[in-house]
């Protein structure tokens, strides 16, 4: 016999988990007594936030393919890790939350810190469901670990009555993972595709998602290099090809390059594979006709419910990225007239990285430059959201061993759990976070986690004083009328020495590359506070430029 906690953790085992990451509560406390027994096997990281625990496991999903696991408590625990069931959703990552629930001889009656999951996870992730009765615990946690990586992957929440989890029960765990293979595109839909290829002028390749597998993206860019195509990501899924590729020419998100814009407006054909066809890869709905567009849009995805969700493609193709890629490998090379389209799209990439001095005290666009240099092949990099995220979004280049970690969301906070969460499933590779000063601040209590867990990463501090996305849209919308976007914080360098790191302050651009080295050096992680100016707001655009551009825009219309 066994409780229902001891059942759900052999469950997990059983299915493949080895992390989980969580702040413990007392409506759960069955599961942790069962993780008591399972350290090195399915090891349970200690977390300082609930939101902080749901952005490792969102993180964790992304990296590895496989569902990040994170546990909280019931009421504001699960309201608190609500951001990262949200950044994993919109990112498309498998995760499963587990929430503890009241007794179920209590529900209904707005019990102590009791929510309805269903009602408030329902919009915003991909399964929320209660376990009532212990002996459905397998079932019910196949089915979401299932639900999470297969189709479009995404968040499951699970709650967990506190009852149930102290039930005796018989039952035995299923025996490991369901084998599910992605659908594959069939002969006449691959027949299409070469048909639609044949006729286009311009074509482009425009690709997303997390779940690709080791050499399917090399099948990808075979195919894409052998037919001189160029090929686009979508927001902060750059990582995913070999960006040094003739082919890859640039990322479809926030702060698009006018560039890419052009792109994939003159685009004639589009292959979509595996993106959803976000906001912020289609310029707001803006670069492409909704329901109908001007290109004709092959759209491949592992969802049916994602193909022709809000275009109507031209040929649906419901096949994972894997399966497609695959098919791809074996289709005869299609060839036509766009080789100087594929080089001129390229070079703009290329002229991207073309910089001007910066006015500031540290020059990220020469930071980033060196960092490229230095930075071994198979870095890790992470970002949370801000101005700042433009310089491992936008300048740097992601060969086929690097990764990426950043929220479609646009959730503030996310790198330093995420780069954390990388470093406890690489601990041999080198992972660097890039925080703004008001991103760093939202999670930097992780630092803790980070200590405890042994998984300390390397954090650069873009330290300019300000909240530095809303003031550049306050200076192009209400110039001059700054509110609430100054921001005074802590000493950074103290504080990443209280948690244990090294610290330095970095004052001018030449300090910058022995600090660094003197970071990766480090056995403890580092956090290294780089002094920013307010100005050095864009790459290409100062915050008094801004200013001045508004209000000489004012001025006319008035």
């Amino acid at each position: 016999m066994r409780n229902g906690g001891q059942l759900l953790v052999e469950c997990l085992l059983a299915l493949g988990a080895t992390k989980s990451f969580g702040v413990p509560g007392e409506s759960y406390l069955a599961v942790l007594d069962a993780l008591h027994d399972t350290k090195g096997r399915l090891d349970y990281v200690l977390c300082r936030q609930e939101g902080g625990a749901a952005f490792m496991a969102a993180a964790y999903g992304k990296l590895t393919g496989s569902p990040g696991i994170c546990m909280v408590t019931r009421g504001p625990g699960a309201t608190n890790a609500a951001i990262g069931v949200h950044t994993a959703m919109q990112d498309s990552v498998p995760m499963i939350l587990l929430v503890g629930q009241v007794g179920t001889h209590m529900k209904g009656r707005e019990a102590f810190q009791e929510l309805d999951y269903a009602a408030v996870f329902g919009t915003m992730a991909k399964w929320a469901v209660e376990i009532d009765q212990v002996e459905r615990i397998p079932e019910i946690i196949s089915r979401a670990w299932i639900t999470a990586t297969t189709g479009r992957p995404g968040p499951v929440v699970i709650a967990l009555p506190e009852d149930m989890l102290t039930t005796p029960t018989d039952v035995v765990p299923l025996p490991g993972p369901a084998a599910i293979f992605e659908p594959a595109p069939s002969r006449a839909a691959m027949a299409k595709l070469s048909e639609i290829l044949g006729e286009a002028e311009r074509p482009l390749i425009l690709y997303g998602g997390c779940n690709w597998q080791a050499g399917s993206a090399a099948k990808l860019q075979a195919f894409a290099e052998a037919a001189d195509i160029p090929v686009v990501s979508v927001f902060r899924y750059q990582d995913q090809y070999d960006n040094f590729s003739p082919t890859f020419c640039g990322e479809a998100g926030v702060g698009m390059a006018p560039a890419v814009k052009k792109l994939l407006r003159e685009a004639d054909v589009i292959l979509a594979v595996n993106n959803r066809f976000g906001e912020n890869s289609t310029d707001g709905y803006t670069l492409f006709e909704v329901p109908e567009a001007a290109q004709r849009i092959v759209h491949v995805h592992g969802s049916d419910r994602e193909i022709g969700k809000v275009y109507r493609p031209a040929l649906g193709i419901h096949a994972g990225p894997n399966a497609f890629a695959a098919a791809l490998g074996a289709m005869q090379p299609v060839r036509g007239n766009w080789s100087a389209w594929r080089e001129s799209a390229r070079a703009a990439f290329e002229a991207g990285f073309e910089l001007p001095d910066l006015p500031s005290p540290v020059d990220m666009g020469k930071v980033t430059a060196h960092l490229r240099e230095v930075l071994p092949d198979d870095v890790i990099l992470a970002n949370g959201a801000g101005n700042f995220a433009v310089w491992p979004n936008k300048f740097f280049k992601y060969g086929p061993k690097a990764r990426l970690l950043a929220p479609q969301s646009g959730a503030m906070g996310y790198g330093v759990p995420a780069a954390i969460a990388a470093k406890l499933v690489h601990p041999e590779r080198t992972v660097v976070c890039f925080a703004g000063d008001g991103d760093f601040q939202m999670t930097s209590q992780e630092l803790a986690t980070a200590r405890q867990a042994g998984a300390q990463p390397i954090v650069l501090v873009l330290n300019n004083g300000i909240y530095g996305t809303i003031r550049a849209h306050q200076e192009r919308h209400y110039p001059a009328r700054v509110s609430g976007t100054d921001m005074e914080s802590p000493d950074f360098v103290m504080l990443a020495r209280a948690y244990g790191f090294h610290g330095e302050r970095v004052e001018r651009t030449e300090d910058f590359a022995a600090a660094f080295e003197r970071a990766l050096a480090s056995p403890t992680g580092a956090v290294l506070d780089l002094v920013i100016s307010p100005e050095a707001l864009t790459p290409r655009q100062t915050l008094t430029q801004m200013r001045d551009a508004a209000l000489s825009a004012a001025s006319r219309k008035g």
